[in-house]
């Protein structure tokens, strides 16, 4: 057996994906738990779970044979010590924020990002809403300073998989905050549950997959509010439980926007690398319009987590 061969983290999980849904479906339809379920919402991110494990099994091998082939331009091989996997762990954690944080932020990478926004509920088998067209958007190459710092392709493959374990469980609405201290360091299904959520005080905040130190760190922490209760999907939701058109929606309406007649090169490019809800006229909203228009109505609200200080002229308090 190869020295780096090494199990699916992923695949060992799936009973226990299997059985933690059951038991939230339970635990929510007879009032014991707080949370939702609407059938064709649940099969839709079931379907989409599937799709990603076959699209992984299909093109997968890409991303893994570029970072194999970077592996023989390594500073270092730091080998399989216990140490080795722990802070390989904790660089792709880092690596994950970033990538998520640009998945929210650039048009390319959040056409296949959305799809795990998209369901209006929240719960475990939300986090099966995965994409089926990853590999596209090139964000593997953010793995390549690990591989040249002498983390092995397959170690950084692996810690992984205990990275999207963690992420699983936290896409609940039957758990409420935690010991403070475990949500100081961790990502909670607080902390996700405002990530998820349309309220423009929590849009494009909380990215880290297991720690949340990151945020808290980069200034994109925003705390849950007992207020401001998160309301989930994405800011135009898509109105359909057809996985085919889950998966591909944006990618449609991002090449139709670049295609448009009449537009400039760097207009162009707009709609394909600027955030969403970029728009050549400004007559889209984006993320930043949305809280300024938040803050607007809400002036009292100004300067808060998430939010941007009051324009001029408005008073905050």
């Amino acid at each position: 057996m190869n020295e780096y061969q090494f199990p699916s983290i992923t695949q060992l999980a799936i009973p226990f994906f299997v059985v933690a849904i059951l038991i939230e479906v339970w635990l929510v339809r007879t009032g014991r738990a707080r949370g939702a379920f609407e059938t064709r919402d649940t099969v839709t991110s079931l379907m989409m779970g599937t799709g990603n494990v076959v699209a992984g099994l299909l093109l997968g091998v890409v991303s893994y044979t570029a970072l194999l082939w970077l592996w023989q331009f390594r500073m270092f091989d730091l080998g399989l010590s216990w140490w080795v996997f722990l802070v390989a762990f904790l660089l792709d954690d880092l690596r994950y924020y970033f990538y998520h944080r640009i998945a929210h932020r650039v048009r390319w990478v959040w056409a296949e990002h959305v799809n795990h926004h998209s369901s209006q509920h929240y719960n475990l088998s939300t986090a099966l809403r995965q994409s089926w067209t990853g590999l596209f958007t090139g964000m593997f190459v953010l793995q390549t300073p690990l591989v040249l710092l002498g983390f092995h392709p397959a170690v950084i493959a692996f810690v992984f998989g205990f990275n999207l374990v963690w992420q699983f469980w936290i896409h609940t609405e039957t758990i409420g905050k935690m010991w403070r201290p475990f949500e100081f360091i961790f990502n909670t299904p607080s902390h996700h549950r405002c990530h998820h959520a349309t309220n423009p005080r929590y849009l494009d905040a909380n990215y880290g997959g297991t720690l949340i130190i990151w945020d808290r760190m980069f200034g994109t922490f925003v705390e849950e509010l007992e207020e401001d209760s998160p309301r989930y999907g994405i800011v135009s939701n898509i109105g359909t439980f057809n996985p085919v058109k889950v998966a591909f929606h944006e990618w449609v309406a991002m090449f139709s926007d670049a295609c448009k007649p009449g537009l400039s090169f760097g207009q162009r490019l707009g709609y394909l690398f600027r955030p969403p809800g970029w728009s050549h006229d400004g007559s889209r909203d984006t993320s930043e319009t949305l809280k300024a228009a938040y803050v607007r109505r809400n002036p009292t609200e100004a300067g808060k987590p998430g939010l941007p200080e009051a324009p001029q002229g408005i008073p905050a308090e």
